[in-house]
Formats: C-alpha cells, sequence, structure tokens
C-alpha cells in the first residue's frame, strides 16, 4: 500500500486537493478532522485539555468538548503553551492515523492519503512513501485566508509562524500541486498522480 502525505501552509488548497483524492476513491485520513473529534464531547483530548488550560472545556448536553477559541487564544501566541497542546494532541491523532493505516491494509487498498497540515514540521516525512504539497503565490494565500470568518491579519501571521515557509515545502516535496492556476489543472494533476500508483 503507498502511503500518500498531504500537505501545505494554510488556504493553499489542500482540502480541496483532499476532496479529489475522495471523488477518485482514494481514502483520505483528516488529521483536522481527527483533532476536531478528539476536542469535541466526549472525545479523547478533552480532560487532558482540560487539565493543562483551565476554563478552556465546556458541559454541553452531551458532554464536556474543548472551546476551541478559548484554547486557540490560550495558546497561539504562547510557544511553550502550544508545546504543552501538541504533547497532549499529536500522539492521540497519531494512534487515529495508525487505526485508518490498518484498516485500510484490511481492506487491500493500494493508496491512501494522510491529510496533515503540519506533516513536515512534525516528522510525519518518514511515514510516507511520497509527500504531496499543494502551493500558491502568497498575494492569493493571503486573499484566501482573510476571507474566512473570524480570520485576522494578526491570527493569520501567528499561524504562519508556525508553518514551515512554502519555499522550503515545495524542496522537501516529491510532487507539487498548483492551485492558482485553475481547479481542473489541479485535479488533472492528482489524477495523473493516482493513475501512476495503480499502474
Amino acid at each position: 500500500m503507498k502511503v500518500l502525505g498531504l500537505t501545505g501552509s494554510i488556504g493553499m488548497g489542500k482540502s480541496t486537493a483532499a476532496n479529489t483524492f475522495r471523488r477518485l476513491r482514494v481514502p483520505v485520513f483528516d488529521a483536522d478532522a481527527a483533532v476536531h473529534r478528539l476536542q469535541g464531547r466526549g472525545g479523547g483530548a478533552v480532560r487532558p485539555i482540560e487539565a493543562a488550560f483551565p476554563g478552556t472545556t465546556r458541559d454541553g448536553p452531551r458532554g464536556r468538548y474543548v472551546d476551541r477559541e478559548a484554547l486557540r487564544d490560550r495558546v497561539l501566541t504562547d510557544p511553550a503553551a502550544l508545546t504543552r497542546l501538541e504533547r497532549i494532541v499529536h500522539p492521540l491523532v497519531r494512534k487515529a492515523e495508525m487505526d485508518f493505516l490498518k484498516a485500510a491494509r484490511r481492506r487491500g487498498e493500494p493508496v491512501v492519503v494522510l491529510d496533515i497540515p503540519l506533516l513536515l514540521e512534525t516528522g510525519g516525512r518518514k511515514h510516507v512513501d511520497e509527500v504531496i504539497v499543494v502551493s500558491a503565490p502568497s498575494a492569493v494565500q493571503r486573499t484566501r485566508v482573510l476571507a474566512r470568518r473570524g480570520m485576522t491579519p494578526e491570527r493569520f501571521a501567528a499561524i504562519l509562524a508556525r508553518q514551515m515557509p512554502d519555499a522550503e515545502k515545495r524542496r522537501k516535496a516529491d510532487h507539487i500541486v498548483h492551485t492558482s492556476l485553475s481547479r481542473h489543472a489541479a485535479q488533472r494533476h492528482i489524477r495523473a498522480i493516482v493513475r501512476r500508483l495503480h499502474a
């Protein structure tokens, strides 16, 4: 089974690329979705996050959950706090990823994708066979990100500070999917990658 690592900085079009793989019937592990589940009602990260960052969880009708905005405000500009949070969350996400891979191998899947925003920053390169980086010019990236609800230039800058620069990611990539040309061009590139791996 070939394991592809899909990554790219915020606003580069990674979610659109992941959806293209899904339409091609390639199973995709979404690390962000795994984090949401872990921090959601009854999730495995809720109790340790509350212990490390008191006041960042809330009671709901179906159980306690992490207030993501409160947690983000607590850690985004505090590197030590962010490191504490990553030590809680990353092992839990890695377990979910391993469960996904085991299930895919049992089904005999020829190709799977690990959609991980910080794949290269967190040493995930060693867990995949090939790395796909989605990329776009910085002006396009900035326009896309600042159009998101609740996003500010300050928050955008703080997120970028955590991420490896796009140029460095591209240097480490086996494939670069350019998302600013057109959606169809990016989809054609992804289809070509999948066809080669299925050949």
